[in-house]
């Protein structure tokens, strides 16, 4: 939809989200929990202020870069507002009126990752990290995690691709049979979280159908800068899971679960995205699938009774915090999350699992995103904040179930300030189902994790 720059940026927004920016009153709900707001030059208040005022000067603030889209003001603002949407039509409607972007590198993330994907179907992560350093004048940024990665098999050197129009023939009529778009990352920097959840599911007699060639769905990238590949993108997959007779289709990485649930609810609701994504696809989608997050799947379709069945070693001495991460529940108006703010459910199947969790105050916070490459020092920030409640809460190993915020907690703890010495483990839920299953240290990919989980779990006897 093409906007001109004489159009009020409420009109933008309107034409954009849906959303009247006029119904904002300043409650600085969006502010008191945005996890970013002490770094902003514009609070998020402040934004929908300028909105409302038509103050274009926005559109040069660092604030709608620096945005993490983990739409916490999305989820608190009492007049339903999508902040976090309003934010991502500023960015947008910046680049086409040709305004520099005031946090330049993470602009050029976006295009790195965007151009990755039209390249390769997929993001090639080794291929991304190296171009996007390049064109930093810093090829050597990260060349220590980048090197931990590859020796963990964590990062593969050559990229794997996908096809936006790939087969969609189903080759099961197995009633466990569930659509599964895994995503990028769990066949390199989140590959302990493929494997497990393979393992798991095989233990629980789910049938895992994946699409052959899927494509990215553009994570936090193209609803960033390119609003047609956002919905384009993971409506690839979500046609081609109904297409294959399914009517599920469960994703592992909560960045990919949230592209997809976005996408297919902007479908659903909005004529305008349902026309362009279907004349994209040449393919006219009748809405009968539904996206649900992993977690969703393993405690309300399959049950914890079933999980409970198959636990033969259990995780008794485990105390763990259960982190979700900002996008398993997020924003709620579109997931369902019955808790948004405060989730049970990973809670109650780490439990059946025989592990203690804890309670504590950040299990939805956001844990920096891909700020972590382009602003390590604010991320690492957020990340701190996390890892110090969950032990001040008597955590002594976090669990999650997002390749993400692993990945990020895991790999950075050394940048948080931690010593060797203080760091804790970073398990993937699924990998403490393996063990708890019997599976073993192989099944449960633990090699693979960069925190070494086995002297706490040799500690606590789960290992011998």
């Amino acid at each position: 939809m093409a906007m001109s720059a004489s159009l009020s940026l409420v009109d933008v927004v309107r034409q954009t989200t849906g959303d009247n920016s006029f119904k904002c009153y300043q409650c600085v709900k969006c502010t008191d929990g945005c996890p970013m707001s002490d770094q902003f030059d514009l609070s998020p208040h402040q934004i929908m202020r300028s909105v409302q005022f038509n103050d274009v000067s926005v559109l040069a603030s660092k604030s709608i870069w620096l945005c993490l889209s983990c739409y916490t003001c999305s989820t608190r603002c009492p007049q339903k507002i999508d902040v976090a949407g309003v934010v991502d039509a500023l960015r947008i409607e910046s680049r086409k009126r040709g305004v520099k972007p005031a946090v330049p590198e993470i602009s050029k993330f976006y295009e790195t990752f965007m151009r990755s994907v039209k390249i390769f179907g997929r993001a090639y992560e080794f291929g991304l990290m190296a171009s996007y350093n390049i064109t930093q004048g810093k090829p050597l940024n990260d060349l220590k995690l980048g090197m931990r990665l590859l020796t963990r098999g964590k990062m593969n050197i050559l990229p794997h691709f996908g096809k936006a129009k790939a087969d969609a023939t189903k080759r099961s009529n197995s009633a466990n049979a569930i659509g599964y778009y895994p995503g990028c990352s769990l066949s390199s920097s989140a590959i302990e979280y493929g494997k497990s959840v393979k393992n798991i599911a095989a233990a629980m007699d789910i049938e895992l159908i994946e699409p052959k060639n899927w494509s990215c769905c553009g994570s936090g990238a193209a609803h960033s800068i390119d609003p047609k590949a956002a919905n384009v993108l993971p409506m690839s997959t979500v046609a081609k899971i109904e297409q294959m007779g399914l009517d599920t289709v469960t994703s592992p990485c909560s960045a990919c679960y949230s592209r997809l649930k976005q996408a297919e609810h902007s479908v659903s609701v909005k004529e305008l995205v349902r026309k362009e994504v279907n004349e994209e696809l040449g393919y006219e989608y009748q809405g009968t699938v539904k996206v649900e997050h992993l977690v969703d799947i393993l405690v309300d379709r399959i049950g914890l009774n079933e999980v409970s069945k198959r636990v033969t070693n259990p995780l008794k001495g485990l105390k763990v915090a259960c982190y979700y991460g900002c996008l398993i529940t997020r924003p709620a108006q579109i997931t369902g999350a019955e808790n948004p703010e405060y989730p049970q459910k990973m809670d109650r199947l780490v439990k059946t699992l025989g592990a203690e969790t804890v309670d504590w105050s950040r299990k939805t916070e956001c844990c920096g995103g891909a700020l972590a490459m382009t602003k390590t020092e604010s991320a690492a920030k957020l990340m701190r904040r996390i890892v110090d409640d969950a032990k001040a809460c008597g955590a002594e190993a976090i669990v999650t179930m997002c390749p993400i915020c692993h990945l990020n907690l895991d790999s950075r703890q050394g940048v948080m300030g931690y010593s060797e010495a203080e760091e804790i483990p970073i398990f993937q839920a699924t990998q403490l189902m393996s063990l708890a299953f019997g599976q073993g240290e192989s099944k449960a990919a633990l090699n693979n994790n960069l925190t070494n989980p086995k002297p706490y779990l040799q500690e606590k006897g789960v290992l011998g």
